[in-house]
């Protein structure tokens, strides 16, 4: 069975910085991606980075320039790097790996997110 754990949240400063990590753990043979999506009270989950195992990247208009995601896939692990934090940067972000294989076949997962509050 395939887990998916993020950690990393918490309560950051405008203009802090806080860096997320999300591990998937399983009998996973690849990851095809794997991103960081965003949810707000009242918003929609909207994506705001993602990595392909060839370390391809996108990212959300609002953070370019700001995250950086990054990718061990040795360890099925991914980063986000978040600097110059906004209040609006404030969600539940939640990690998803795309195209996961195992003996079981390919499907995707989600965690169960973790909390960023940016206050001063």
């Amino acid at each position: 069975q395939v887990q998916v754990v993020e950690s990393g949240g918490g309560l950051v400063q405008p203009g802090g910085s806080l860096r997320l990590s999300c591990a998937a753990s399983g009998s996973i043979f690849g990851i095809a991606a794997m991103g960081w999506y965003r949810q707000a009270p009242g918003n929609q989950r909207e994506l705001v980075a993602s990595i392909t195992s060839g370390g391809d990247t996108n990212y959300a208009d609002s953070v370019k320039g700001r995250f950086a995601i990054s990718r061990d896939n040795n360890k099925n692990t991914v980063y986000l790097q978040m600097n110059s934090l906004k209040p609006e940067d404030a969600a539940v972000y939640y990690c998803k790996a795309d195209g996961v294989l195992t003996m079981s076949g390919t499907n995707n997962y989600w965690g169960r997110g973790t909390q960023v509050t940016v206050s001063s």
